[in-house]
């Protein structure tokens, strides 16, 4: 079995490469993919904090009329804006990760709580990449990093 995409580039979110973002180990752009798009990382850890960072920074965000509280603040509402309905389903996406963090995809949650947060990260990397290959030091290093 094949390693996974975003694995293999220390990028466990399979966050697009964009110039513009200067993110604490950012390579560049992925290698050795064909219709590369995703951003290569030195280290699962800021592959994992940039995926936090982008979570904590989506707060800030314009939510879905009538989902949870003003700005992005439910698991519906950020899977929503991490995994577009044009290109993932959604909804079972959200439904997964809600289920994994034990809470309902349309409930109101802190993305700042230290545990709110690995809960998200952790089941953004299971659901992109099948698994998570990661030791929980590897986890909880990317999440201290998010939140430093």
């Amino acid at each position: 079995m094949s390693t996974p995409r975003g694995v293999r580039n220390n990028n466990p979110g399979n966050i697009d490469f964009n110039p513009r973002n200067n993110w604490v180990g950012q390579l560049g752009l992925e290698q050795r993919a064909a219709g590369a798009r995703f951003a290569w990382f030195d280290e699962p850890e800021n592959g994992i904090r940039a995926l936090g960072k982008l979570l904590i920074n989506y707060r800030g965000k314009d939510g879905m009329p009538g989902v949870g509280g003003k700005g992005i603040d439910t698991v519906l509402e950020t899977v929503s804006r991490w995994a577009p309905a044009s290109e993932n389903n959604t909804q079972a996406y959200a439904a997964a990760v809600a289920k994994r963090l034990g809470v309902k995809p349309t409930d109101s949650i802190n993305i700042k709580d230290p545990a709110t947060l690995r809960g998200m990260v952790l089941s953004i990397i299971i659901h992109e990449n099948g698994g998570s290959p990661y030791t929980a030091a590897v986890i909880d290093e990317g999440v201290r990093r998010a939140l430093a």
